[in-house]
């Protein structure tokens, strides 16, 4: 029989931290501290597998689950002497969601559920306090309205706001028992005239909703967002999370907070929180008050004259901070906390891996690993490659000017300059039209998740360390501002409100999330400087690391960013793109124009030093490195005007008469060029192409040999080969050309030439073109388009309905499909080893730089993966983890082999 409900509570679990698949992050974690010993409420979870159940039966629940979770209540009343839904010792429980992977904020939860008109006298009898007990019924009347009625939290804002108006209070804390009824009535009314029926009173019908609500809230919006975003399946379902309520407001003895082991932005070990008194957990990461610092140290940093909690209540503060340390040291990571003090006493709400920057993540890694907490290599482990995206782009420049328009919290750190846009919609549509936006919001909601992605940072006038916004920009490595109260945002207006002046939608500012600065205007930024924990964990990674790590550069600038991230040579340089500038462009079209041989080779001459000198600086930059240099590929019209102004202008510089050029455009027109005369299929037609490029290659090779005193051996790739044939026609011309220049030169060079793997008949013919080829770099990005059959210029129209619906898991042009793409790159791999065993292999797409891709080449055994250059730090750690977990994967195995040749 199924196990559906898992209790926990007074040192005993039913379940364990390894059961997070099972119970969810939260649940497994709650269960993993009630058998630590540590104060945790008693309560019960339902499984992720109910989740799945209930989904996959339109919605209904397992039958036996309702006899098991009336048998868990009564678990959790005994432990607290207590009994749901009866007045005369009553029980309220909490219902929260918990899926095995962390979405802050992305579902549903329910505090102080079990009240009612009668069990809301029962508690103001109970705990001495009738002004708390109506604070907490109007609480969960407007929680549970939002989250499993439908009706939107902001009606009930708007009453209590009204209310405070008119009774001349600031703050909720403010309003006495009696006001409290009050509101509660108005509440009351107002969910029966809008939803046409009134607020449940049965606790148990309350419960149950809840429940579903929050399996429900699995496949909301925000969190299908989410998932999207960070890859989470959606058949992992969620568990939900049903505890005894303890209180955090219950008087000034009484607090809730949030807080980390470490610093999530920076990794500093330091705890790291905030907490407001006389409130429940919803209201610190809200940001509707202001919360206060766990530590003095933190409160003096922040300047803030509000007490500490290590101040305000000091044996809880000793008493949390041991639990703190207690379990970095157990789970062996930053923790991310939550906690309530219930008139003095502390419990633990929650503990797991927190989110945190890629800055603090490296620290984090490398500080435990250098005390011995973890090993070297479970440091490399721990840092998501994806992450360090965070760290490879600009800051802002500190001899800048600042013209400073607002200050609020560092939320999240990182640089970032747009167009301010009000709404996550705005963001997105800013996004797809290529212009950089900045989110302000007077505080972001999980409903922004969409905005917050597309937006380059976020800025909110409300919230503070660990709202919200802060939580999920961390997350995506955004830069953040927070809390930047000075500030005022008129969403109706399209007005942001600063130091006197106005900004509205559409104009530019800058955040800096590093200390907190809202700045008028664009700013000049710097390039990051990565040493330290960078490097530190750079070199543990390379020393792990079986596969090289090339960049896909062609111009001086790209190549020295490369090896300044570590490149260990050029994957992939594409020399059409060299053809585009100044004179080069004017030779490129003559040598096109051209009607003879004779002249097409004309305007070559002219190209060759120029070819020349590129790949010279290129050999010079990677000294001594490997240059994989693809001959010309895209079709010639490229190189051609496009508009009518263009032709005339084109025409008149080049003195030829515009209906040549236009007749030679349209001679040059083809209905599918991706599939046309371009790659292999030009050097054939046009072979003196093929030459030239051999030539300024092997020139270049010599030259730099001779500055270096060293040889340089250039690899020369034949692009879009799909018959043996074709490579050999093009490889004669390439080794003419070779044994002239040696001739010419007196010197010797050494050279590979090999192909680009792009197209399916080549990978299936890969084992005859290894007799010609000494290399295959395998071109993902075309051998994705030629094997689906769809464009990558056009596919995304479609694509991303295919992903929603379910019908693929990822975008193939953003990371390799396994299944088809990655079956044709098997089978070439292995057949050129099969011809040639020493064939050196390859990868140049974009698949080069994306982790998952990355694992597959492991697997495969290719040699190297070449990316962009801002790509190669993230590859670099990517190809090490893949090395480590292919080499456990393949541990057991070989294992087994031994065994059975020993029982042999």
């Amino acid at each position: 029989m199924i196990k559906w409900v898992y209790t926990f509570g007074d040192g005993a679990a039913e379940g364990r931290a390894g059961d997070r698949n099972l119970l969810g992050g939260k649940g497994a974690n709650l269960a993993e501290m009630c058998s630590l010993g540590l104060p945790v409420p008693p309560g019960f979870t339902i499984t992720t597998e109910v989740c799945n159940a209930y989904y996959a039966n339109g919605r209904t629940y397992p039958t036996s689950l309702e006899a098991d979770v009336v048998v868990a209540l009564d678990h959790i009343g005994k432990l607290t002497g207590r009994r749901f839904g009866d007045p005369s010792r009553l029980l309220l429980v909490s219902v929260r969601s918990g899926a095995r992977a962390s979405m802050p904020g992305m579902m549903d939860t329910v505090l102080n559920l079990g009240l009612n008109d009668e069990t809301v006298e029962a508690l103001a009898a109970d705990s001495g306090d009738a002004r708390f007990a109506y604070d907490s019924y109007r609480r969960f009347i407007q929680m549970y309205s939002d989250v499993v009625m439908g009706l939107d939290h902001e009606v009930f804002e708007e009453i209590l706001e009204d209310q405070k108006a008119g009774l001349g209070h600031e703050l909720d804390t403010e309003l006495t028992a009696i006001e409290w009824q009050g509101v509660i009535a108005l509440y009351k009314a107002k969910v029966e005239e809008e939803l046409g029926k009134p607020f449940p009173q049965d606790p148990h019908e309350q419960l149950w909703g809840a429940i579903g609500a929050v399996f429900s809230s699995w496949m909301n919006n925000r969190a299908i967002t989410y998932r999207r975003l960070h890859d989470i399946p959606e058949s992992w379902g969620t568990a939900v999370n049903v505890q005894a309520m303890v209180f955090g407001n219950m008087g000034d003895t009484s607090a809730t907070g949030v807080a980390f082991t470490r610093n999530p932005s920076t990794g500093e070990k330091q705890l790291y929180g905030e907490f407001l008194v006389n409130a429940q957990g919803e209201d610190v990461v809200a940001g509707i008050r202001t919360p206060q610092n766990i530590t003095e140290a933190a409160r003096i940093a922040a300047g803030s004259d509000k007490p500490s909690l290590q101040k305000l209540m000091p044996d809880a503060f000793q008493a949390f901070v041991t639990i703190s340390d207690r379990l970095e040291t157990h789970y062996r990571d930053m923790q991310d906390l939550e906690f309530t003090i219930e008139r003095g006493k502390l419990w633990m709400l929650q503990t797991r891996s927190g989110k945190r920057t890629a800055k603090a993540a490296l620290k984090i890694a490398v500080e435990m690993a250098r005390d011995k907490l973890i090993s070297k290599e479970e440091a490399v482990a721990r840092i998501d490659p994806a992450s360090l995206d965070q760290l490879l782009h600009p800051t802002i420049d500190p001899k800048a000017a600042r013209d400073v328009i607002g200050i609020g919290l560092p939320a999240s750190p990182g640089a970032a300059t747009g167009e301010i846009v009000f709404s996550s919609n705005d963001a997105e549509e800013a996004k797809t039209q290529g212009r950089k936006a900045i989110l302000v919001r007077i505080e972001t909601s999980p409903e922004d998740i969409h905005g917050m992605h597309a937006a380059e940072g976020i800025l909110t006038t409300r919230g503070g360390m660990t709202s919200h916004a802060a939580v999920v920009a961390r997350g995506m490595g955004k830069p953040c501002v927070s809390g930047a109260g000075s500030l005022r945002v008129d969403y109706k207006a399209g007005m942001l409100m600063a130091m006197g002046s106005t900004f509205r939608k559409g104009d530019i500012i800058t955040i800096d999330g590093g200390n907190g600065q809202v700045l008028k205007g664009a700013v000049p930024m710097l390039q990051p400087e990565l040493s330290g924990d960078f490097a530190a964990i750079m070199e543990w990674a390379d020393a792990a690391r079986r596969m090289k790590v090339r960049t896909n550069a062609e111009t001086p600038l790209d190549a020295r960013m490369a090896r300044s991230f570590g490149a260990e040579g050029i994957g992939l340089c594409r020399t059409e793109h060299m053809f585009f500038d100044g004179d080069r462009i004017v030779a490129m079209r003559e040598m096109i124009l051209a009607d003879t041989e004779k002249d097409r080779r004309a305007a070559l001459d002219k190209l060759l030093p120029m070819q020349r000198s590129d790949f010279l600086e290129l050999f010079e930059i990677m000294a001594g490195l490997p240059v994989t240099i693809r001959l010309l590929d895209p079709p010639l019209h490229e190189f051609l005007p496009k508009t009518e102004e263009e032709v005339a202008e084109v025409a008149a510089a080049m003195k030829v008469s515009p209906d040549k050029l236009r007749q030679r455009t349209e001679a040059l027109h083809e209905f599918n060029p991706m599939l046309g005369h371009r790659g292999c299929r030009l050097a054939i037609s046009y072979p003196e192409i093929a030459e030239m490029q051999a030539r300024a290659i092997f020139e270049a090779a010599v030259e730099a040999g001779r500055k270096a005193g060293a040889l340089v051996v250039p690899e020369i790739m034949v692009p879009l080969v799909g018959l043996v044939k074709e490579l050999d026609y093009v490889k004669a011309r390439i080794d003419a050309v070779a044994k002239s220049v040696m001739k010419e030169t007196g010197v010797k060079i050494n050279y590979l030439t090999g192909t680009m793997i792009e197209l399916p008949r080549a990978a299936i013919r890969a084992h005859v073109i290894a007799e010609a080829a000494e290399f295959f770099s395998f071109g993902t990005n075309d051998l994705t388009q030629t094997t689906f059959g769809i464009s990558r210029d056009d596919a995304a129209s479609f694509l991303e309905s295919y992903r929603q619906k379910g019908i693929i898991e990822q975008d193939p042009f953003v990371s390799l499909d396994i299944e088809g793409v990655g079956e044709l790159v098997r089978m070439a791999a292995e057949k050129g080893r099969a011809t040639r065993p020493d064939i050196k292999l390859g990868i140049c797409g974009e698949h080069g730089g994306d982790p998952a891709s990355i694992r597959f080449c492991e697997e495969v055994g290719l040699d190297y993966v070449s990316c962009s250059p801002y790509r190669v730090p993230i590859a670099r750690l990517a190809a090490a983890q893949a090395a480590v977990q292919v080499a456990r994967a393949a541990a057991p195995r070989v294992l087994a082999l031994a065994k059975d040749a020993v029982a042999v």
